[in-house]
């Protein structure tokens, strides 16, 4: 059975991811708002959706930290995996203002919650501060987006993927509602599943919350980047990667620490956080020129992520 549920949750992620990613580009060209707006805003924060269930569920079961370890986790993830992967299948690039102005927001957003750490641990006042950068940031994607709009629709009649006849509103909405419910769904039965089949041949449960939790909430993320890569869509690609950073800092820690305090461990502050920084800095050169993500640089992401869990592996073996 629980075969089942992984093969169905993996049929599940691609067929949501695809419904979303071309949900969100109609979605884009009937509003003429840009779809690096709509990947930074609309898809990033849905596929942040189970970073949000785990850190408020963390947060009411009195575990706050397995919230920051979720967000830490993740947020890592997105750069070394989730942009990683999809580059090794399929190279792609993405140049925008947008996503150089937003790069710098999801840097300086990681430095300045690294600071909050080391004042740990967290309370309420960092939960407000958090949450009103939030605002401040969809204010400041508000903007872009009627700074954006007269150029948004020329600019997509021209990008490869986007269909002569694009889907009409309504259906655009009803794509991307359900791609994004099938990915929060799909990844939830996927990691299910695969916790037994984990659990069943003995693997410690440390290591399965390290690795297939964490991984598991970045599923949404992972399909969405390797379907929007698939249709040469990179400026949704690294959008969907850069806003769920954010949103996850400033959502997710935001309202787990406004909720109850949150323990900030010693491990956190002298690796975990600041390997989430120097992930987030490997994908400068993309951010900032024309550059295409190549399988080469790909397979340098993935590698250091896959090495980075074999780090955490051994160190709780230890």
């Amino acid at each position: 059975m629980e075969y089942i549920q992984v093969v169905g949750g993996l049929v599940l992620l691609v067929i949501a991811g695809d419904m979303l990613v071309g949900g969100a580009v109609s979605m884009a060209y009937r509003l003429g708002i840009s779809k690096v707006v709509i990947g930074l805003t609309v898809v990033a924060f849905g596929t942040s959706a189970p970073e949000l269930v785990v850190g408020v569920d963390a947060a009411l079961s009195g575990a706050p930290t397995l919230a920051l370890g979720n967000v830490v986790g993740s947020n890592t993830a997105n750069i070394l995996l989730v942009m990683g992967l999809p580059a090794l299948i399929i190279p792609f690039t993405c140049y925008n203002l947008e996503v150089r102005n937003n790069y710098f927001i999801m840097l300086v957003s990681s430095v300045l919650f690294i600071l909050l750490c080391f004042t740990a641990p967290l309370r309420w006042w960092h939960g407000s501060l958090l949450l009103l950068l939030l605002f401040g940031y969809l204010f400041h994607s508000y903007r872009e987006t009627r700074k954006t709009r007269r150029l948004a629709r020329e600019a997509l009649e021209d990008v490869e993927g986007v269909p002569e006849k694009p889907l009409a509103l309504w259906k655009s909405i009803v794509y991307l509602a359900g791609g994004l419910a099938g990915l929060v769904y799909g990844a939830h039965i996927l990691v299910d599943g695969a916790v037994i089949i984990a659990s069943d041949f003995g693997v410690p449960k440390a290591v399965i919350g390290l690795t297939i939790v964490a991984i598991g909430t970045s599923l949404p993320e992972l399909m969405t980047v390797i379907m929007a890569a698939k249709h040469r869509h990179g400026d949704v690609a690294f959008g969907n990667v850069i806003g769920s950073n954010i949103f996850n800092l400033f959502a997710i820690m935001g309202a787990t620490a406004l909720t109850t305090p949150v323990p900030v461990p010693r491990d956190f502050l002298t690796l975990d956080l600041w390997v989430m920084l120097g992930a987030s800095l490997m994908v400068f050169p993309f951010a900032l020129r024309n550059k295409e993500l190549t399988r080469s640089w790909g397979a340098l992401l993935t590698l250091g992520y896959m090495g980075y869990l074999l780090y955490l592996s051994r160190h709780l073996a230890g």
